[in-house]
């Protein structure tokens, strides 16, 4: 008997310690990915890496930027996953990032992937601004569709424009940093506070505004394409309109954050990230994605609308965010919806 018991005892004790090797190593991955999507990627990522559970932490851009920034003293993340680039390259400026390179990072399209070797971030898909326009609602309210950017200014369209506020929102962003390239830094600002003499509302979310006009909640969403393009193949009469000065963009990008103590999880969840299976998941969501020769044609999606893309300086805008959103932040944040 006292053999037996020692036996089971022995065996309890194996499994135990079997157990334990294999537990699961829990990572905490800040992430602006819209939420619908983070559940197929955790159930697609641990198909293959059983052993490492992502804790989601998930807000806005502007909500996840400010968070790192604020912990930078103490990181809470181990992870950025989908996160815009030029909030990574703050990051980056600041020492927050953990260099490396994901095998198969020579498969994307150079212009996703940091310059530095090994790089500090590597991109994911890109989004690209654009205007949703409800025509029923137009029509209701004697409204011709705009063709461009200063064509929102004009007074018909007072109340009946809607777009994200910058600091919370990534699109919002893209959208205040291409003005200021486009139309320089003071014309920039000029052109804002005419736009804002039309806005009804700020959003917290990029993709908010163009579910509004899908929805008729107002006729016009300063959004971007894709979600534009998804809500008008759900039925949603929209139109999806490039103006004509051209569009701004942002890449959502990964990057492991400095200080992780569960380095090697990391790696291997930013192995995934740059996998051809991982991009392949992008593209029902962007239409535009790193891993060239993946993304497929988007129904919906607007002619023209990849050619209206500027030359994005990613470091004006990164360089001067904080100063770009203050200044945003004193002129027009009276008209911010309340944040939830």
């Amino acid at each position: 008997m006292k053999h037996t018991a020692k036996r089971l005892t022995s065996f309890l004790a194996s499994v135990a310690f079997a157990t334990a090797a294999v537990a699961e190593t829990e990572l905490t991955v800040y992430t602006a990915v819209e939420a619908e999507d983070l559940a197929r990627y955790a159930e697609t990522f641990n198909q293959s890496n059983p052993d490492i559970k992502i804790n989601w932490v998930r807000d806005s851009t502007g909500i996840i930027t400010a968070k790192l920034l604020a912990e930078r003293d103490n990181p809470q993340a181990d992870v950025i996953w989908g996160l815009a680039a030029t909030s990574l390259l703050l990051l980056k400026s600041e020492g927050m990032l953990e260099p490396y390179a994901p095998a198969g990072v020579e498969n994307l399209d150079p212009k996703f992937v940091d310059g530095d070797n090994p790089p500090a971030w590597v991109g994911m898909d890109a989004w690209v601004a654009s205007v949703c326009y409800n025509t029923v609602e137009a029509e209701k309210l004697g409204l011709k569709p705009p063709t461009s950017w200063k064509d929102l200014t004009d007074p018909m369209y007072a109340g009946h424009v809607i777009m994200p506020n910058p600091n919370s929102s990534g699109t919002g962003f893209l959208d205040v940093s291409s003005w200021l390239q486009m139309f320089g830094e003071e014309g920039g600002w000029e052109y804002m506070d005419a736009l804002h003499e039309n806005i009804a509302r700020y959003t917290h979310s990029g993709s908010k505004p163009c579910k509004l006009a899908a929805s008729g909640e107002i006729p016009i969403g300063i959004s971007f394409a894709f979600r534009g393009a998804k809500s008008k193949a759900d039925g949603a009469p929209l139109e999806i309109i490039v103006p004509s000065e051209g569009v701004g963009w942002d890449m959502e990008a990964t990057a492991i954050v400095a200080g992780t103590a569960n380095l090697e999880a990391a790696q291997a969840l930013v192995d995934f990230t740059v996998t051809k299976e991982a991009n392949e998941m992008y593209n029902t969501g962007y239409a535009v994605v790193a891993y060239p020769g993946i993304a497929k044609p988007v129904e919906h999606f607007p002619e023209g609308l990849l050619d209206a893309m500027i030359d994005n300086d990613f470091e004006f805008a990164a360089n001067n965010r904080a100063a770009i959103l203050e200044e945003w932040q004193s002129r027009y944040d009276g008209k911010s919806e309340p944040k939830s």
